[in-house]
């Protein structure tokens, strides 16, 4: 899930959340009640015999309550399972060929790509993140460029040195990569 969105739904929830809860914790305590609210004071009952009754002998009820209550539930551990899924790798696996095998952290392997492409010319920084599996990494590369640099030059050095450098220390028979560059941005001074 994006994360923006991810924020967007949180920060809706708990603003639905904050405005119920409040205002119900506000009436209890004795606080006149809101205009919009559905009760009329303290000692109001959140469903009195009347309300919790009239919809039973319609047969199209329960069933519509618990199907839209059992959306609700699936929906919540969706969100629930894409918030705390790993995006980032948090280790490879290293043929070490005796048959064993050895495992790098994934942010060692992160940090050392994003060293080596900061190091090539025309490189201002650079930001790896690792996904895939643990016998299988992609990565993911964000390059912030130097205003002078040649963008072909650079991912070719990038692809011919860094990332081929990586692969062999690695023991990787791959690493597929995606790369995104942008230009670095430098504000405006004003020269009198």
């Amino acid at each position: 899930m994006p994360k923006t969105l991810n924020r967007v739904l949180l920060g809706l929830a708990g603003l639905v959340l904050l405005v119920l809860g409040g205002s119900v914790l506000a009436v209890g305590l004795g606080a006149p009640a809101p205009s919009w609210w559905i009760h009329d004071g303290r000692h109001d009952v959140l469903l009195d015999d009347s309300e919790r009754t009239r919809w039973r002998d319609d047969a199209w009820w329960w069933p519509t309550v618990i199907a839209v209550l059992a959306v609700l539930l699936f929906l919540a551990l969706w969100w629930l399972v894409s918030v705390l899924r790993r995006r980032r790798l948090a280790e490879v696996l290293v043929d070490t060929g005796d048959g064993a095998g050895a495992l790098l952290r994934g942010r060692a392997l992160q940090s050392a790509l994003a060293e080596d492409a900061s190091s090539l010319d025309g490189v201002n920084r650079a930001h790896v993140d690792l996904t895939g599996r643990r016998t299988a990494p992609r990565a993911r590369m964000n390059l912030v460029l130097d205003p002078h640099a040649d963008p072909s030059a650079t991912l070719h050095a990038l692809s011919a040195e860094t990332l081929a450098h990586a692969k062999d220390s690695a023991h990787l028979d791959a690493l597929p990569s995606e790369v995104r560059m942008r230009s670095v941005r430098h504000r405006e001074k004003r020269v009198s």
